[in-house]
């Protein structure tokens, strides 16, 4: 008798063990902005296929719109494994420390999705990304969300037309020093408050991407949108580097897969989607598109160039050449 129920007891251990086993790996996915941008298109992309290649051993939960953390807190919140997977953007890892990303900051930098691909999917890129690791984060792929425009409640056409205004903008001394360029009043503010700051007048305008403009209302409290496509938003998709590292093999691998096909589909969308939400703000009619000369577009290049070599010796002078050598740009010629 006791020996069958020393087997009993085993046989029940055994199960109980399988049904641990069988507990799904859960990754929380903790994002700022809406589900209907590429960055929310791909954390739902991602869930998908990770849920999908690993036959539900992971479960991918997303959080968007700041419903977690906000831009300020997730960084370090990843860091304390309190969420395994953020995708924030580039701007945020000065402040961190690392501060070589801030030349993804730099006001016309790339000429456009192929220069730019020529560094995220480049030798530089992953040298960026593996400057990280030291602060706990592997970093797992590059996401596009697109170029920026400049947004006022009045027009911005010329370098001069933004003296005084106060311009939101994340916490970078790149854009900082950006805004200051032009004259403007540079005000660093979470991308969750920032509606209710531009419809109360607490700041003048701001800088996004238009797929950020439209679906975070933007466009209903500015009245005029300048195409400038001045500077570059993307987000590093990073996670927890002793959960990553963790993980078994097999099913890093998987994740590894899917991670990779969710950034080929945001990166293929990302132009796209800003173009859609470019139109959806001309057809709301509350904002005034203008469309810059070639004068009026090579004026403001010519105010903002002076930035990247103020800049250099806090980004890495090294690092900013690197990025030219592979992009082809060359300052010079602004000057």
């Amino acid at each position: 008798m006791k020996l069958k129920t020393v087997v009993f007891a085993l046989a029940a251990i055994g199960v109980m063990g399988a049904a641990q086993a069988a507990e799904p790996i859960v990754i929380k996915f903790s994002h700022v902005v809406a589900d209907d941008t590429p960055k929310g298109k791909g954390a739902l992309k991602f869930k998908e296929l990770a849920e999908k290649y690993t036959n539900g051993a992971v479960k991918v939960e997303v959080y968007p719109n700041s419903t977690l953390y906000k831009d300020k807190e997730e960084l370090e919140a990843l860091q304390l494994g309190a969420v395994q997977i953020i995708a924030p953007s580039l701007a945020k890892f000065g402040p961190l420390g690392v501060r070589q990303f801030e030349v993804f900051d730099l006001p016309y930098i790339f000429d456009g999705y192929e220069d730019l691909h020529k560094v995220t999917y480049g030798p530089v890129g992953k040298k960026l990304l593996a400057a990280l690791e030291p602060k706990g984060i592997t970093g797992l792929a590059y996401w596009d969300n697109g170029f920026k425009v400049f947004s006022a409640n009045k027009p911005l056409r010329k370098p001069e037309d933004f003296k005084g205004l106060k311009m939101r903008i994340q916490s970078s001394k790149v854009l900082e020093a950006q805004m200051r360029a032009l004259g403007a009043l540079p005000q660093v503010m979470a991308f969750s408050e920032v509606y209710q700051a531009l419809q109360t007048g607490v700041v003048d305008g701001t800088e996004n991407p238009p797929s950020n403009l439209y679906t975070q209302k933007m466009h209903e409290v500015q009245k005029y949108v300048t195409l400038s496509n001045h500077g570059y938003l993307g987000y590093a998709v990073i996670a927890n580097k002793r959960f990553w590292d963790g993980l078994p093999d097999t099913i890093r691998t998987q994740l590894e897969k899917a991670m990779k096909e969710a950034t080929e589909y945001v990166n293929d969308i990302a132009k796209e989607e800003n173009e859609k939400a470019l139109e959806a703000v001309r057809k709301a009619g509350t904002s005034e598109i203008i469309e810059l000369t070639p004068e009026e577009k090579l004026a403001l290049k010519k105010a903002l160039i002076p930035v990247h070599e103020e800049m250099a010796p806090r980004i890495d002078k090294k690092v900013i050449e690197m990025v030219y050598e592979a992009t082809g740009f060359d300052p010079q010629k602004l000057r």
